[in-house]
């Protein structure tokens, strides 16, 4: 198995958590306290780590909040990597970028994605294939999530045309299961707002794991995540929330709430099984 996935599922073993932390810090929505600092992005996810750490199984930055504010937000970005290597190194971090290109400009986003800021593991788009992706997966030393059935309203306009009777977004997960994940570090993004199509994915994907964005804000529901896309292992998923746990009133107490709403359905999956 790959490093990083095995790093997670280590973590999430250790403290009974499925639970992935989006650090998706849009400047507007900081509190106030944090903004007279040189780098109020980088102050606020240190205070949103020590709150949220011990349920969280990976961190997940949201790279357009970052770059929105220019060099000052990647500088914050730059400095919470290297507060998460420094302390809690266990934990994994998701470059949530959805980047794709062509092949010599892919191994520019590696560099500065794996080795400038030291992510574990990046979102990407499949449209440009394989080949103009090898970059990232021939690095069997990090993971690679690629976007397969997408959380959001109008997911269908493309992932739901059909090609030899089945939608895109099959051919996506196939594709990547069977073929692409030769360094067993391919991941899929599966939004929690499509538990049924997530049961389908599971079934042709049974080793995957899914990064789930969708819950919460989005209207996702955990126990039918939960239901539809946990593994033969009771692990496999990597369930995000993202602004209804960091812009909370109690951010510890609403990723606690989370993990045990997450570790509650898991019970009742085990239950029925």
């Amino acid at each position: 198995m790959n490093t990083i996935l095995q790093k997670y599922n280590r973590r999430a073993d250790a403290i009974r958590s499925l639970l992935c932390v989006g650090l998706d810090s849009e400047f507007s929505r900081i509190p106030e306290q944090f903004k007279s600092s040189d780098y109020p992005q980088y102050e606020f996810n240190k205070w949103i780590i020590e709150q949220t750490h011990e349920y969280a199984a990976a961190y997940k930055p949201n790279m357009a909040f970052y770059e929105a504010c220019g060099e000052q937000g990647l500088t914050a970005l730059a400095f919470t990597m290297q507060y998460l290597r420094d302390e809690y190194p266990e934990i994994v971090t998701i470059c949530d970028a959805k980047r794709a290109d062509i092949g010599n400009t892919n191994r520019g986003y590696v560099e500065s994605i794996f080795d400038k800021f030291g992510f574990d593991s990046i979102t990407l788009h499949p449209y440009l294939g394989k080949e103009a992706l090898a970059p990232f997966l021939e690095r069997s030393d990090k993971a690679c999530i690629i976007l397969c059935r997408t959380s959001n309203a109008g997911a269908g306009e493309f992932q739901d045309l059909e090609t030899n009777g089945k939608p895109l977004w099959q051919i996506v997960a196939e594709r990547v299961s069977q073929e692409w994940d030769k360094n067993g570090n391919c991941m899929l993004v599966v939004g929690a707002t499509y538990p049924d199509e997530m049961r389908r994915i599971r079934a042709v994907a049974p080793q995957t794991t899914f990064l789930v964005p969708g819950v919460g804000a989005q209207g996702g529901d955990v126990a039918a995540v939960v239901s539809a896309g946990l593994d033969t292992e009771g692990r496999g998923l990597m369930i995000s929330s993202s602004r209804d746990i960091i812009f909370s009133d109690d951010p510890a107490a609403s990723a606690r709430g989370v993990r045990d709403a997450i570790n509650a359905a898991k019970e009742g999956v085990h239950v029925r099984r």
